[in-house]
């Protein structure tokens, strides 16, 4: 099966001389790490969000539990 993809491929895509694969493939790396960059800066601010949003939560929980202990020490 292995054969077969190779000798489909040579097929398909017909050699390229040297001197353009090299730019095509820089290209390629530029393109490539673009994206990465974007996907992990993406990633880290959807992470960082949540995070300030479970912050949030928990202030806003303890903030209330402080008040229904100072409720409940008043009665």
């Amino acid at each position: 099966m292995h054969f077969l993809n190779r000798k489909l491929v040579f097929y398909l895509y017909p050699q390229i001389p040297r001197n353009i694969q090299i730019p095509i493939f820089k290209e390629f790396l530029g393109t490539y790490n673009k994206l990465t960059e974007t996907c992990f800066l993406d990633c880290v601010k959807d992470h960082n969000k949540s995070k300030r949003f479970q912050e949030y939560h928990i202030q806003q929980n303890e903030a209330l539990a402080a008040k229904a202990k100072l409720l409940g020490q008043s009665q």
